[in-house]
Order: structure tokens, then sequence, then C-alpha cells
């Protein structure tokens, strides 16, 4: 009957381990993947300090006379420290932040009527000065995307923990 008991708990002890190493083999799978995204989505979305986003902020000055003519309306049209598209009027009269290029060059058309518009790319990061005329959601996303990075990285160590403690169980 022993023998029995000890055969059986055997068996167990053995499934058991097939299945965590499985477990184990998709999780190092996963924390990799996860990894790899998270540093992969991490590099392009870091905004610099607040002391550097107000240093290479492009100032909006009116357009010159010889650029371009005063009957046509311009926008300019960049990214400012969060990544973001800010679209502002040359003449500071309306601007907006969006979440997609093609937004705020839509906007900038729809602002400037039938006779469209000059559209201005500035090298540097422009930072929006008016009212947000553009999408109403875009201020809380930086605070929400901050959240988001945080709770990755929590996530990613809770996986991580569990990948220990699988490779613990199994060299036990």
């Amino acid at each position: 009957m022993a023998t029995i008991t000890f055969n059986a708990a055997q068996r167990a002890a053995e499934r058991l381990e097939t299945v965590l190493t499985a477990v184990g083999e998709k999780f190092d799978v996963f924390v990799s993947y996860q990894m790899q995204q998270a540093e992969a989505e991490a590099e392009p979305a870091r905004a610099p300090p607040n002391d550097e986003l107000a240093g290479n902020a492009t100032p909006f000055r009116p357009l010159d006379a010889g650029i371009i003519s005063a009957a046509i309306p311009a926008f300019f049209i960049g990214r400012n420290g969060h990544g973001f598209w800010v679209a502002r009027d040359a003449k500071g009269r309306i601007g907006g932040l969006f979440l997609l290029k093609a937004s705020a060059i839509s906007f900038a058309k729809t602002q400037s009527g039938p006779a469209g518009c000059a559209t201005i790319f500035p090298t540097d990061r422009v930072e929006l000065d008016l009212k947000n005329s553009g999408n109403p959601l875009i201020p809380y996303l930086p605070s929400l995307m901050r959240l988001a990075r945080h709770l990755q990285q929590r996530a990613i160590a809770g996986v991580g923990q569990i990948a220990a403690a699988i490779a613990r169980c199994r060299k036990a």
C-alpha cells in the first residue's frame, strides 16, 4: 500500500513538474516579449525634463510677408514635448492638440475655410500657448500614460517573480 501511495505521489509530482516547466517556458517567452515591447515603446515616447522642453520649444513668430501672403491663413503643425501634434494659427487666434498628424492637418484645413491654408512644419518642438480647441482628452493623456507605464512595469515585475518561483519549484 505504501508503494502505491509513493508511486501516485511521484507521478503527481512529475506531472506538476511538467506543467510548471511548460508554464515557466511560456512565462519566459512572455516576459521577454513584454520587456522588448516596453523597451521599444519607451524609447520614442520618453519626454525630456521640463527645463529642456522650454529651451527647445519653437516660439511662434509672425511670418515674413515675403514668405507668405497675409490673405492666406497659415498654421504651424508640429509635435509638443509629450509627442502629441499641435496645430496653431500663425496669427494666434486658434490652436489645438491632437493624437494624429492627419487630425492636426484636418483641423487647420477646417479652420481656414474653403480657401485652404499654408502649413508650416517646424523642426523643433512646439507647445500650444492658446486654449486647446482640438481633442479635449489630449491634456489628460500624459498622466494616464505615466500611470500605464507604471502599471506595466509592476506587471512585468510580478511576472518575473512568478517565473522565479517556478524556477525555484523546478530545482526543489
